[in-house]
């Protein structure tokens, strides 16, 4: 069986492509997921594409990564970036490496953005590039 990548998706995720596309871009979370599959198949590794508003519920998915020896996991936890002590705290007490994931570049925006509690915690951090942000995050993944 594959080394399973889980790639997690926080507040407002699920409206990508209608939701501000001047700066998230017109690919959908669907788009996004369907060129993961793609290059996971290329590499040899499976993934497990997950959105949720809730905080909660990410946290519960990282612990499941970690409970299933998942190879890493690939965070864009939107909004709760800025703010989530819970993920901080979940990504410090988890052994999968978790790499944080922006679809825009979280410091050419407001100055709330520039600080990122899951970047602190994360392995690494990949931003700016659009939908290629998550490809990169995968190719990460992949070498780790």
């Amino acid at each position: 069986m594959p080394d399973m990548i889980y790639v997690l998706n926080g507040p407002n995720l699920n409206l990508l492509g209608t939701r501000e596309p001047e700066i998230y871009g017109t690919d959908t979370l669907d788009d996004i997921a369907g060129m993961l599959e793609d290059r996971a198949r290329d590499l040899g590794l499976a993934i497990d594409i997950r959105q949720s508003n809730h905080e909660g519920h990410l946290v519960d998915w990282m612990h499941e990564a970690q409970a299933r020896d998942a190879r890493a996991v690939l965070l864009n936890a939107g909004a709760y970036t800025h703010d989530s002590i819970a993920l901080y705290d979940c990504i410090k007490s988890i052994r999968t490496p978790v790499i944080e994931v922006h679809l825009s570049n979280p410091h050419s925006r407001e100055t709330f953005r520039h600080r990122s509690h899951v970047g602190m915690a994360a392995r690494g951090t990949i931003a700016g590039f659009g939908a290629l942000s998550y490809l990169l995050a995968l190719e990460a993944a992949a070498r780790l």
